[in-house]
């Protein structure tokens, strides 16, 4: 193969029949596939395949002769191949001054005639800074915030009704009975004010009822 000019990153799509490259990014990876040229020389090895299956004896000998030659011719047609994708793809591609790389012309920074690894582009550098501190101040925040208010815990939180015993989800009245799930209790014989599920008064120490 012939002395790769510039980019080490590259696919070779040749076959048989002719030629095509793929020239890689060596920063991000895109490439730039070159025009397919025919192979003369896989043209006639192919007529002589299909001369040899309809006719046989001589034809096949003939076949795998050019077979042979076809081989040689290939390859130097290939490496020719190859020079003239290398000048097609070389126009698509920079190459860095400071550290070496060929890269295409989303990676390169014309002002600085350099590529964005060497020097970024400040514009995306500072967009791109903007969104991390952007989300970095937004976690910060939402560490700050309560979640949860101290009125929360005050709350007398009940999961069923003091009155029917239904289980509720919240509210101020139970969806079966109707009755209010803060309803206040009273002791029977001093008037003091009890819890809802009170047995005993703490006050005068009356059984309730």
């Amino acid at each position: 193969m012939a002395l790769i000019q510039f980019t080490r990153n590259f696919n070779d799509e040749s076959t048989d029949r002719g030629f095509q490259f793929v020239f890689m990014c060596d920063r991000c990876g895109n490439g730039y596939r070159t025009r397919f040229q025919p192979s003369a020389s896989g043209a006639v090895s192919g007529a002589l395949d299909a001369a040899g299956s309809l006719l046989g004896g001589i034809f096949y000998r003939a076949a795998d002769a050019g077979r042979a030659v076809h081989s040689a011719a290939w390859e130097k047609a290939h490496d020719a191949a190859f020079e003239k994708a290398v000048q097609e793809a070389m126009p698509h591609f920079h190459k860095c001054k400071r550290c070496g790389q060929w890269v295409d012309d989303d990676c390169w920074n014309t002002p600085r005639n350099l590529c964005k690894g060497c020097a970024p582009d400040l514009q995306e550098e500072f967009s791109a800074a903007q969104v991390e501190a952007a989300v970095l101040d937004a976690r910060e925040k939402a560490r700050e915030v309560s979640y949860v208010s101290e009125s929360t815990f005050k709350e007398t939180i009940v999961a069923s009704c003091p009155h029917c015993g239904a289980a509720v989800s919240g509210g101020k009245f139970c969806m079966e009975c109707g009755q209010p799930l803060a309803a206040k209790k009273f002791c029977v014989e001093c008037g003091a004010e009890l819890a809802a599920s009170a047995k005993f008064c703490a006050e005068c120490g009356t059984k309730q009822e």
